[in-house]
């Protein structure tokens, strides 16, 4: 089952059909524990809808905070201790500690959805995609679905001292999501792929994949330790890391298309502007 946020209400998909309902409220059924045994019993009073509702999407966020979870892959450890000679020991660390990284990623109305715009700071000379799988977390911790993230990230800043983390990870249009939320209790499998291709002028000039299995921290885990003494009234949204890093010579340019997908899940398409 997957659940949609559109211009005009929430859509869901369930068993190759559509239904909608304008009076949803996404906060409500994110506060529910049991959201998937829930939906299935009450979707049976929504409106059937066709594709037509699919067209104006918008980030599937309610009044969620969206953390994020570093180096938890090998490759992105391996990325950030390159960017940053002076700080990069404490980035190799963190990776064989028990304390995962955790921190704060952007409020709702710095996220966008599929087919809109991302952004890159404009006081950033080496701005990146990372693309993440990211747990949708009730008020209690418990995870009950899963979404494609992209994680913009200015590389320059955070490498010219990590204590720039903040501003090299939060700022407006820096967070994307979407295009639905998976409904599920389990895990997609640890074979599941998580590719990107960033396309520019129609070609191609970027391509990666990695899998759930190079991840080194279980989701369960993340979620144990952001939720030690911090609460979340509407739940909120853990992204749980990248291991798809481009090569230290590109960066991101105005127009730029980022196409990040997960298997199970779909694909959510961004454009930097």
């Amino acid at each position: 089952m997957k659940l949609y946020r559109t211009a005009s209400g929430l859509v869901v998909e369930h068993d190759n059909h559509l239904l909608f309902s304008a009076n949803a409220s996404l906060d409500s059924l994110i506060s529910r524990d049991d959201l998937e045994e829930y939906l299935t019993k009450s979707i049976r009073e929504w409106t059937p809808a066709d594709e037509s509702f699919l067209k104006d999407l918008r980030p599937p966020i309610g009044s969620q905070e969206v953390w994020g979870a570093g180096v938890t892959y090998y490759r992105s450890r391996t990325a950030r201790m390159a960017e940053s000679p002076e700080g990069g020991s404490f980035y190799d660390r963190v990776y064989d500690a028990e304390r995962p990284e955790i921190f704060f990623k952007a409020t709702a109305h710095r996220v966008v959805g599929h087919n809109q715009k991302v952004a890159i700071r404009g006081d950033s000379k080496w701005s990146v995609p990372e693309p993440e799988l990211a747990l949708l977390v009730t008020p209690h911790a418990k995870i009950v679905g899963y979404t494609v993230a992209n994680d913009m990230s200015s590389r320059d800043i955070e490498g010219e001292n990590p204590l720039y983390l903040p501003q090299a990870k939060t700022y407006d249009r820096s967070c994307a999501l979407g295009p639905a939320i998976l409904l599920s209790t389990k895990e997609p499998e640890p074979s599941s792929e998580i590719r990107m291709d960033i396309v520019r002028a129609t070609k191609t000039v970027y391509a990666g994949k990695t899998t759930l299995s190079a991840r080194k921290r279980t989701s369960e885990s993340l979620v144990s330790y952001l939720y030690r003494h911090c609460s979340f009234p509407n739940g909120c949204f853990l992204m749980t890391g990248t291991g798809i890093v481009p090569e230290d010579s590109f960066t991101l340019q105005a127009g730029d298309e980022i196409r990040i997908s997960i298997d199970g899940i779909g694909t959510l398409t961004t454009f930097v502007g």
